[in-house]
């Protein structure tokens, strides 16, 4: 048996037909040179084939019966795992574009994970244009986080594009957390003299928790650069869900991204922050009304140290402002900038132990709200989740097929009708758009005008430091540069 954490249980009990709580991912692949015709029929007979499934693939929900209720916070290894069942095998209908593609993955996520089963899915997806096929992976929040996934998806691959037989993600275990030197905690004294230990952990936990709560509580009737959660203005991305989902895509060059943010003397989140908020500005115009106070953003922050690779959720928050109110464009990233330094001041200022806190005391009201059956009307500590994971530098291949780009699918929650999170992934920055289908429609726009709010904030930055002859944006849009590979279309 294996004990659910409180905080990976929170994503069991939000579970449900309109909010379903899986992550997923598409990864697009280039096929191997000179690949035969049946090289794709061939790896997915492997991908079936009987294999030791280890943790967390193969761990599965423990029903609590008519009495205690049917998601207990408890898991328990299965040796056999029906590959059948969670391996699965799609083709898009003819040219098997963009835009099929994201009808397809749209369709995929919109569908919740059988609770009574381990909890992930594959599909392996040809017929994609371009010698390229694809694979989407979707799994419950309880079992992994975006920084886990991405970990685990670098072990399953190879940076060597001759390597064959490679073993598919799920027949890759969660890896071990970082071994612990030994202190003199452990001897008899300090076992002794732990409690205490614990006892002030919690106590400065606790203070420190306190004082975050007094400075969220004073910015929320100051004017302060710290951004306050709960002060998110009422917007179309609130409101109630259904189930079914919207995704796109959009790609960037990762030197240009980072170009932009020494430029802008920031750095590669707040230019993220930029682009999704000036993104939004440009469709709540087109689509709906833009508020008068600035939309704001849910970011989480990474917890793990370097070498932890286990699985699980371990990320902190911050709450950021967008700018969305702002017209102009150097005004609208000075305001970012502004808004994610005192964040991640604050932040710092809290002792270790309670980073990871910090982020119930910022949504704690809201689940709780949603616990409580409140739904839509819980109050919604931000508008939008925007994320940034840090992928593989170097190009991966799996059994000789390149792996082309790798786009992030996320969950949405009652009042949060979007996410966008990116991954860099050798030299590029990756857009995944996750949206609620009946509250966002003609989600692709959103991609589109990110890569026109990318080319107006290089031209602002350049102007401002006087450089000549710069390159144009390179997003990957077919309207921009002359035919290359377009956003996802959303389905």
């Amino acid at each position: 048996m294996r004990t659910v954490s409180p905080v990976d249980a929170a994503w069991l009990v939000l579970e449900s037909r309109d909010t379903p709580m899986h992550v997923g991912g598409l990864f697009e692949f280039t096929l191997p040179p000179n690949a035969p015709a049946d090289f794709l029929e061939k790896e997915f007979a492997r991908m079936r084939e009987p294999q030791t499934i280890p943790r967390p693939w193969n761990l599965r929900l423990v029903d609590g019966g008519p009495l205690l209720g049917s998601r207990l916070p408890l898991m328990r290894e299965l040796r056999d795992v029906d590959l059948d069942y969670h391996v699965r095998h799609s083709a898009l209908p003819h040219p098997g574009g963009q835009r099929e593609l994201g009808v397809l993955v749209s369709r995929l996520h919109s569908h919740q994970l059988d609770l009574h089963r381990p909890l992930w899915e594959v599909h392996l997806i040809e017929g994609l244009e371009g010698n390229r096929f694809a694979l989407y992976s979707k799994t419950h929040h309880a079992l992994i986080d975006g920084v886990s996934g991405m970990r685990l998806m670098m072990r399953a691959l190879s940076t060597d594009p001759g390597r064959r037989g490679m073993a598919p993600f799920w027949a890759v275990g969660e890896g071990a957390r970082p071994a612990r030197e030994p202190s003199q905690n452990d001897s008899a004294d300090g076992l002794l003299r732990r409690p205490l230990s614990l006892a002030r952990e919690g106590a400065s936990s606790l203070v420190g928790l306190s004082r975050a709560a007094a400075d969220l509580a004073l910015a929320a009737v100051d004017e302060r650069p710290l951004q306050a959660p709960y002060r998110a203005p009422d917007s179309v991305l609130g409101g109630h869900l259904s189930g079914q989902r919207r995704f796109a895509t959009q790609q960037y060059e990762l030197d240009e991204i980072r170009a932009l943010a020494r430029a802008g003397e920031c750095t590669v989140n707040d230019i993220v922050l930029y682009l999704s908020g000036s993104a939004l500005r440009r469709y709540l115009a087109e689509h709906a009304r833009i508020p008068d106070r600035t939309l704001t953003a849910g970011v989480p922050v990474n917890l793990r140290e370097a070498d932890d690779q286990s699985m699980g959720t371990a990320v902190g928050m911050i709450v950021a402002e967008l700018g969305t109110n702002i017209k102009n464009s150097a005004e609208r990233l000075e305001a970012i900038k502004r808004s994610t330094a005192e964040a991640k001041r604050h932040l710092r200022e809290l002792p270790s132990a309670a980073r990871t806190s910090y982020a119930l005391l910022i949504n704690g009201p809201y689940i709780a709200g949603l616990l409580a059956g409140l739904g839509s009307h819980a109050p919604i500590p931000f508008n939008v989740g925007v994320s940034n994971v840090p992928g593989p530098p170097s190009p991966l291949y799996w059994n000789g097929s390149r792996l082309d780009a790798l786009y992030p699918l996320s969950l949405l929650l009652q009042g949060n009708a979007l996410n966008i999170t990116c991954v860099s992934y050798a030299g590029t920055l990756d857009f995944g758009f996750t949206g609620a289908r009946d509250t966002l429609p003609h989600l692709q726009r959103l991609a589109v005008y990110m890569g026109e709010s990318l080319a107006e904030i290089e031209r602002v930055l350049l102007k401002k430091r006087g450089a000549q002859g710069a390159g144009k944006s390179t997003a990957k849009n077919a309207s921009k540069n002359g035919g290359k590979k377009a956003p996802t279309a959303a389905g």
